[in-house]
């Protein structure tokens, strides 16, 4: 694609004097008007960089099957990759920090914040579904002596384009980075998003990138960007609140869906398919046709919603170690006579259904199938 062609007919998200930020269809370039210092992730100028004009995003394959693509890009590598979409956008490649992604451009979202002379823009495109991982989850792939052993075809990808209107020392630079980490699995936190290789939260995706950068002429460079400090904090809200809005319009992860049981217990397990064919065996046949035909209303109540999540917090902790074995069986018990409850919309009855939940020699998860076919059973009897 010409340069021209992009000015012409791309869209412009923002513009400054110190940049500006122009998507079009499955391309998004921010074009830095001043010297910066440039940190990212790119396979072909990468690292920490001065001379780097061109913040590239773009769309590289589709989320599944498009084994065309992927297979094309392991095959010219990633360096070669590089230049053939710097020629696409027309800019130089080696001025050029590039980053790809299965999510759409379109869904790339812009979070502004200024304090006095503090300014951060967070560029972000983000998807969860196929890659959502945490640190210290079981791998996928090595890299070998002789190159991947196992190429990595996910779904998800966080991709962060990150442009402050300071200047940092080298050290605040890298301080930004954990900021700007911590700042992302704080957005995933808040959305209970779940790995997809433990039944853990997700901190991130196996596959995230991203572009950090700052202008090398605005006066006194920052000696900090902890979240202790004003500049730090900008950062943090930028790109929380980026990363939030792009899983909203990637991945329909709106924070009122996020309530929902399947939600909070499915990283356990849980999923709708296990919870109904429970549920079909232990219910009448007209009780189980009646919940089927209301999931939404009964798994998405807020109450339920509630329940469920205070659940996964206790498996967390029952996960982590955290509470005593004999405290485990009790613990759960109270959680799932709240769902319960909650499912059967009879609070007064916390006491009777209590009761009938002895589940201290059980299963969590089948406590909880149980608690939610007993709270069924007693909301129209």
């Amino acid at each position: 694609m010409p340069a021209s062609e992009l000015s012409q007919l791309a869209e412009t998200l923002w513009a400054s004097e110190q940049f500006s930020a122009r998507r079009l269809g499955r391309y998004f370039l921010v074009d830095l008007r001043s010297p910066h210092r440039v940190l990212s992730t790119s396979a072909h100028r990468g690292g920490e960089q001065e001379g780097v004009q061109f913040l590239a995003n773009h769309q590289s394959c589709e989320g599944r099957g498009d084994t065309e693509r992927q297979e094309l890009i392991a095959e010219m590598g990633l360096a070669r990759y590089h230049r053939k979409v710097c020629a696409e956008l027309g800019i130089d490649p080696d001025r050029t920090a590039l980053m790809g992604t299965a999510a759409s451009m379109a869904c790339v979202t812009h979070r502004h914040c200024e304090f006095e002379d503090l300014r951060a823009d967070a560029f972000v495109s983000a998807g969860v579904k196929g890659n959502a991982t945490t640190a210290g989850d079981p791998a996928r792939w090595v890299e070998t002596d002789d190159g991947w052993a196992e190429l990595p075809r996910y779904e998800g990808t966080i991709n962060i384009i990150l442009v402050l209107g300071f200047s940092l020392s080298p050290s605040a630079l890298a301080s930004a980075v954990v900021t700007m980490t911590e700042a992302k699995s704080a957005a995933l936190a808040e959305l209970a998003v779940p790995s997809l290789a433990s039944s853990a939260i997700a901190t991130g995706t196996g596959t995230d990138q991203f572009c950090l950068a700052h202008p090398l002429d605005r006066g006194r460079p920052k000696e900090s960007t902890s979240p202790h400090v004003k500049a730090g904090e900008i950062i943090g809200v930028v790109v929380k609140g980026a990363v939030k809005e792009a899983l909203r319009w990637q991945n329909g992860l709106e924070s009122s869906y996020t309530r929902g049981f399947f939600h909070a217990l499915g990283r356990f397990g849980l999923t709708q398919e296990r919870v109904l064919e429970y549920l079909r065996g232990e219910l009448s046949e007209r009780e189980f046709s009646l919940l089927a035909d209301n999931q939404q209303a009964v798994f998405y109540e807020p109450g339920v919603g509630a329940s469920a999540h205070a659940l996964a917090a206790v498996l967390d902790r029952i996960r982590c170690g955290t509470l005593p074995e004999a405290a485990v069986g009790e613990a759960v018990r109270q959680q799932v006579a709240c769902l319960a409850c909650s499912v059967a919309a009879r609070p007064q009855d916390w006491p009777a259904l209590y009761a009938a939940l002895d589940c201290r020699d059980e299963d969590p998860l089948e406590s909880i199938l149980r608690a939610v076919a007993l709270g069924w059973k007693a909301k129209w009897a």
